[in-house]
């Protein structure tokens, strides 16, 4: 799969994650980018660093990482939920949230647990997102993003992954109830990869290199 029309891509980047649902949408988001996204699955012998408490180190050591092992440029980002009532947890560890080997749902569950008597503003929530980019020559170039909302009583919505359906975007929505194309709008990880967009366009504007 490229993020664009296969006659206009010249650049290509390796996409660090092996979420499938965010490198959908990272594809989605950059569209209209002409690079070729690579997975991780063409690359299974990469083992990311053990993550830390601070999203932009996070990100640029996974996209680091991946530019060494593969010879390519390379984009990462690390994403997290900071939620007032938690004193901004998760934040970073967002993912680890709960302990290890528990599914999106449980994760959301386990957090909905843990707000149990939070009101009002102790709710509110944002969505916060740095993205890293990696090019082959060692240059590291990061960028910001965050969308706000609250966390809701209950789970809604089919969509997205992670927290998207706990996670009140507009008043009466859930993330994950909203059509995949106004979500890549406004998200924290549209934002900070958009922040990145002319990174992006200088790679696509050398050449490929050779394949391995």
């Amino acid at each position: 799969m490229t993020s664009a029309a296969a006659g206009a891509i010249r650049g290509e980047v390796v996409v660090a994650t092996s979420n499938p649902g965010k490198l959908r949408e990272i594809r989605a988001i950059l569209a209209d980018v002409p690079i070729a996204l690579r997975g991780l699955d063409a690359f299974p012998e990469i083992e990311f660093p053990e993550e830390g408490d601070d999203y932009e180190a996070n990100a640029a050591a996974k996209a680091e990482v991946v530019a060494r092992a593969t010879g390519r440029a390379a984009l990462a980002d690390d994403s997290g939920l900071e939620v007032d009532g938690l004193d901004g947890a998760p934040g970073p560890r967002s993912a680890r949230f709960g302990g290890p080997g528990l599914d999106d749902g449980k994760r959301a569950a386990v957090l909905l647990d843990a707000m149990a008597g939070c009101i009002g503003e102790r709710r509110n929530a944002r969505f916060v997102c740095v993205a890293a980019l990696a090019t082959r020559e060692g240059e590291v170039v990061t960028a910001r993003g965050e969308c706000p909302g609250r966390i809701l009583e209950a789970p809604r919505g089919g969509g997205g992954f992670g927290y998207d359906p706990i996670f009140e975007v507009a008043p009466g929505t859930a993330m994950a109830e909203l059509p995949p194309a106004r979500k890549n709008e406004i998200s924290h990880r549209a934002r900070a990869l958009r922040a990145l967009r002319g990174a992006l366009e200088t790679i696509a504007r050398a050449p490929l290199p050779p394949d391995g």
